[in-house]
């Protein structure tokens, strides 16, 4: 017997030829690597008992003074805040105590809503109080409820959908006391590029409808959002900045920063916030100068008073001020490390950082020749800074540069470029990883991700629908959000949590040809030494997953596994116990894949270094 180590260099390799990359591993799916061997990811159970509406695209996540912890969630349509388990509406009101009539008519679930001038848009929230009963089915209980408006008829109405049929008998219309209480409006879940024909709301509801429909504009609907001490500032790209005060409870809502007492000079609309941990100023990128309010500048830059949300005037007497970029059409994102911010805009990267009276804030350039996929497309790791650009990835560590990329043809080939937007980076510091997740070519959501291991310097992907990712919770564990409406915790278990019952997270893990002796002589093989380590599986002795074992006789050979070379390789279930598996194959190189066992949950697998039993051997 003569035993041949099958040593794979760790990492996925994408980029050259399967038979170019010989011994190394060429396709994965949820799959880590740690210390150079491959092993499954954690698995992920259900934070909410209830899922959100939305798609979430922000997670913050902070602790009071007395270690409580939460966590704001940001969607396209709401705004939640998380004590526990439990999603808790703050969404600001943009509007409340105007006044409503209703219409309703026999037979039908749809109620028209007659409000002049009641500026909400479809699919926008609002809360009617002190109705009265129509006279029928439409009874006060009915009405005086939350609504999702579900037609837009004009400016001065707009129809929701009951859960009630109206009767012949509800000929009211709510009475004097009707009032309504509007949310702000929502926002797209999907970008919408260009104007004119085919764009925005044409064709949602047949033809001729286009009149009658009115959504929010073209930008994708995300939040930023920090925490001032133990309450919460959230603001929305291309909107306004809202104060949510802890003091008043979990269900209270948050409110316009400008409506708070002894609010100065605040910025009406801003594309990113942030509070800076060192000085504790909160900052407002991509905002309406103070000279100009209203008008937004994507390329300002302004700050509060020092240990103040509320007073941003440039006074002798304060800290706050403004700094205006001089490159770049728009800041695209601002990402805080332990020593500045770095400030980036579509063609630019600066550091922004505090420097005291009497300027507070220094701004210098660093690069002209940069791009980033979005406002969420880059993360902070201790003073490194990982971002997502348009075709590349980059590193910010007081220079920057490019990430060499063994995967990087395969994931921009992959990527749909028309909604980049969405691309979430996010950090899993436990395993040394920063995670990109990003929308697939035939996907309008994020679907994929790719994670490059900055201590081991490798990268490796796979599929998973996340759209916002937390890091560093007080369970010490990250926080998701999927495009099925619950936040779920991960590292967790081995399962996937998203099904019922939980089932195996489908991790599989393929290697590209590895050649026998020097590659130049058939070999043949009659067995093989697994080396699988089933470490924290649930499932104990009996686990155990599938592996596959096929050779080649030459680069652009098919593969076969068998003496007559009729068939591929098949799986072969080997366990915590497996100390060999018989195989009869012939061929100059061999390739390996090993793959969760389709049904079987509580199982994580970790692959060492197997041995084949190889000898030379001809043809026949």
């Amino acid at each position: 017997m003569a035993y041949t180590k099958l040593q794979f260099k760790p990492g996925i390799v994408r980029d050259i030829t399967r038979y170019s990359n010989n011994g190394g591993w060429f396709d994965s799916n949820r799959i880590r690597f740690r210390m150079g061997f491959p092993e499954t990811i954690g698995g992920w159970v259900r934070l909410t008992n209830t899922t959100i509406l939305g798609t979430c695209r922000s997670l913050h996540n902070w602790s009071n003074l007395s270690g409580t912890s939460f966590i704001g969630a940001g969607t396209n349509l709401k705004f939640y805040v998380l004590a526990g388990n439990f999603p808790e509406d703050i969404t600001p009101i943009r509007a409340s105590n105007r006044p409503v009539t209703f219409t309703a008519t026999d037979g039908s679930d749809v109620i028209r809503v007659n409000d002049i001038g009641h500026g909400a848009l479809l699919n926008d929230f609002v809360t009617f109080s002190g109705a009265a009963s129509l006279g029928g089915a439409i009874t006060a209980d009915v009405l005086n409820k939350e609504y999702q408006i579900t037609g837009y008829v004009s400016a001065s109405a707009y129809e929701i959908t009951s859960a009630v049929t109206a009767n012949a008998s509800d000929t009211g219309n709510g009475g004097v006391n009707a009032k309504g209480a509007y949310q702000i409006n929502v926002g797209l879940d999907t970008v919408v590029l260009g104007g004119g024909w085919g764009a925005g709301a044409w064709s949602r509801l047949g033809w001729g409808s286009e009149a009658n429909v009115q959504i929010a504009g073209a930008a994708l609907r995300i939040w930023s959002q920090d925490n001032f001490g133990e309450d919460l500032v959230i603001a929305l790209r291309g909107g306004g900045i809202y104060y949510w005060d802890l003091s008043g409870g979990v269900l209270n809502r948050a409110v316009e920063l400008s409506t708070l007492p002894n609010a100065q000079s605040v910025p009406t609309v801003t594309n990113i916030i942030l509070v800076s941990e060192k000085d504790r100023h909160l900052i407002a990128f991509g905002c309406d100068p103070e000279s100009d309010p209203g008008v937004q500048n994507p390329l300002t830059i302004r700050f509060s008073n020092q240990e103040s949300a509320t007073e941003w005037r440039t006074l002798d007497t304060t800290t706050a001020g403004e700094l205006q970029l001089s490159t770049g059409s728009s800041i695209v994102a601002a990402v805080q490390t332990k020593q500045q911010i770095l400030v980036l805009t579509d063609v630019s990267a600066h550091a922004m950082q505090y420097v005291g009276a009497p300027f507070t804030y220094g701004l210098s350039e660093i690069s002209t020749n940069i791009s980033i996929a979005g406002q969420n497309a880059a993360v902070a790791v201790g003073d490194s800074v990982y971002w997502m650009g348009k075709g590349q990835f980059y590193i910010y560590n007081g220079n920057i540069t490019e990430i060499p990329c063994a995967v990087k043809e395969y994931v921009f080939n992959d990527i749909n470029l028309t909604q980049s937007a969405k691309v979430m980076a996010s950090s899993n510091s436990a395993f040394s990883e920063v995670w990109w997740f990003y929308p697939s070519k035939n996907s309008a959501n994020n679907d994929k991700y790719v994670i490059f291991n900055y201590t081991e310097n490798i990268w490796y992907y796979g599929s998973l629908p996340r759209t916002a990712w937390t890091d560093n919770t007080n369970s010490g564990l990250p926080i998701a959000a999927s495009t099925d409406g619950y936040l779920y915790t991960h590292e967790f278990g081995n399962d996937d949590g998203s099904t019922d019952p939980v089932s195996d997270i489908g991790a599989f893990i393929e290697s590209s040809p590895i050649e026998l002796g020097d590659g130049n002589q058939f070999m043949f093989g009659r067995r093989i030494l697994p080396d699988i380590s089933f470490r924290n599986s649930a499932s104990g002795a009996t686990a155990s997953a599938e592996l596959s074992i096929s050779a080649r006789n030459n680069p652009g050979g098919s593969a076969f596994g068998t003496e007559d070379n009729t068939i591929t390789g098949q799986p072969i279930a080997v366990g915590t116990f497996t100390e060999e598996v018989d195989i009869r194959i012939r061929g100059r190189s061999v390739a390996i894949k090993l793959s969760s066992i389709s049904g079987m949950s509580g199982v994580s697998w970790r692959l060492g270094t197997p041995r084949i039993d190889v000898r030379p051997d001809g043809r026949r």
